[in-house]
């Protein structure tokens, strides 16, 4: 399941994931397939990630047509530039909501299925590995998430739930060092990997990924 799935990493990883017979859905505020297909079909839900009943709703319905995820993969951000003291408490709030807030619900919506069941892989995308001035709000987002993935691989991890972070330095562009398609194999790697050797975190900075 991609929850932010829109045409870049988003389609990259469902097209990742999809070229291994992984049934796939995407969550997104259009509720579009991108045009992607695989031998067991992409299904699409809508919802915005702010809105926590629509979220809940989508990924209800993925769950009911799909089952309990292998794999979540939380992709959704507001990026935008804004300096400190720049943008407004609302537009703030609004960009934690679905930066930091969406990933924590789909979590606690998703996660204790995956626990119960043994295993799973949660990702979220990240960003920002030093904060920038220039992006104030998406600087709080993404040390927010890193925040977040070492609370839920505490709650969940315990229970075979590999919860990890992909930690995007730079803008993704096709056929430059942050191609969509190859950010995706993190996301694959991070999901094959055995437990003693778990990665929380991959950073990928278009020169060397650690």
């Amino acid at each position: 399941m991609i929850i932010g799935a829109g045409p870049g990493i988003g389609r990259s990883v469902a097209r990742r994931f999809a070229r291994e017979g992984l049934p796939v859905g995407l969550v997104s505020r259009t509720g579009d397939t991108l045009g992607l297909d695989g031998p067991h079909g992409v299904r699409a839900y809508r919802a915005d990630c702010a809105d926590e009943t629509a979220l809940r709703a989508a990924l209800d319905a993925s769950a009911a047509d799909l089952g309990t995820p292998d794999v979540v993969v939380y992709n959704a951000a507001i990026i935008r530039p804004d300096s400190p003291g720049e943008a407004t408490v609302r537009a703030h709030l609004d960009a934690w909501a679905v930066n930091v807030v969406g990933a924590l619900i789909a979590a606690a919506h998703l996660a204790p299925a995956m626990a119960r069941r043994g295993g799973g892989t949660f990702i979220i995308t990240g960003g920002m590995p030093e904060p920038k001035r220039q992006y104030a709000s998406l600087s709080l987002g993404k040390s927010g998430v890193r925040t977040l993935v070492a609370l839920l691989d505490q709650e969940y991890g315990p229970a075979g739930v590999h919860v990890a972070t992909v930690t995007v330095a730079g803008p993704v562009a096709p056929g430059t060092a942050f191609d969509p398609d190859g950010i995706a194999e993190h996301y694959w790697r991070l999901h094959t990997q055995t437990r003693d050797h778990w990665e929380q975190e991959i950073l990928h900075d278009g020169l060397h990924d650690r």
